[in-house]
């Protein structure tokens, strides 16, 4: 008797298990096949050149900037942010401005308190903070020298051919990126320069851009002061999913940095407009233009 009872419990716990994880393996198919519906959705919009891979092409434009990740207005130290993120010294003639202030209304203080900072090695952050502070006479933009990647950012507008991409900006530099992606490595011979020199792969569906050779004049950001050496090497990648852009960059120094520093993501909306077209180049007007006319232009 004792044994039927046993017997009858033990039938009734395996069906209790074997319906506990049929339910289980029914919804985790059911997760699957939805995931893989979406990926195929996604796919399936993703406009596609003959070679298979997604065709980037298209007029961008940023949908909300970046995408701040744990975005927080207070420092690792007790939130002195005055004492980390000093006030910019005024430039000459600089209407409105006051040396020592705390540009708390200024439209870049958000991202000058960033914690998604570069890791610069502990011997490099008294120049990185005398840089920003400094910015309006040491920021290379106002000596008219161009953005240079990465903080030029993404490109507004791709065109997308079968051995190279062609990246165009807007705004006062109206620079262009010619991109090969036929296989070919870095030239050893490339003089360093301000976007150095790209190559490009795809790694699945994602273009990846690799940038050396690099002149240690531009910035790695609009703000902070983030200088970099001749060392730099900057790895973009851009990922399409139907009419949005990712955008991701990873920034590597060893001879400033204490490892790779990856950079908040940005994503970009396709431009639907078929009239749309990149403003037009705006001069750049140097505080000391009598000075840098003669040392950069001629």
């Amino acid at each position: 008797m004792w044994g039927c009872f046993m017997e009858g419990r033990l039938l009734h716990a395996s069906v209790g298990v074997v319906f506990v994880v049929g339910i289980g393996f029914a919804l985790s198919m059911s997760l699957l096949l939805a995931a893989q519906t979406a990926a195929q959705e996604s796919r399936a919009s993703t406009p596609r050149t003959t070679s298979g891979k997604p065709n980037l092409s298209g007029m961008w434009s940023p949908s909300g900037g970046f995408v701040l990740d744990g975005f927080t207005n207070q420092t690792e130290e007790d939130g002195d942010i005055v004492r980390l993120f000093p006030s910019r010294r005024c430039a000459p003639n600089q209407i409105g401005c006051r040396d020592n202030t705390n540009q708390a209304n200024d439209y870049e203080f958000i991202f000058r308190t960033d914690p998604n900072r570069p890791p610069y090695r502990p011997e490099h952050w008294d120049k990185v903070q005398q840089l920003d502070y400094d910015t309006n006479f040491s920021d290379p933009m106002f000596r008219c020298y161009p953005e240079g990647v990465p903080r030029i950012g993404p490109p507004h507008k791709i065109v997308q051919t079968a051995n190279e991409v062609i990246f165009l900006y807007a705004g006062r530099d109206h620079d262009s990126r010619i991109v090969p992606i036929d296989g070919r490595g870095h030239d050893p011979d490339a003089f360093p320069g301000f976007y150095g020199d790209a190559v490009g792969r795809w790694d699945g569906d994602t273009l990846v851009v690799d940038a050396v050779g690099f002149n240690d004049i531009t910035w790695l950001a609009s703000t902070g002061g983030y200088f970099h050496s001749y060392d730099l090497r900057v790895i973009e990648r851009f990922r399409r999913d139907g009419d949005t852009l990712h955008y991701q960059v990873m920034v590597e120094d060893p001879e400033v940095l204490l490892e790779p520093w990856v950079m908040n993501a940005r994503e970009l909306r396709l431009n639907p407009d078929p009239k749309a077209a990149l403003l037009e180049r705006v001069p750049c007007l140097d505080y000391d233009e009598a000075v840098t006319v003669s040392r950069i232009r001629h």
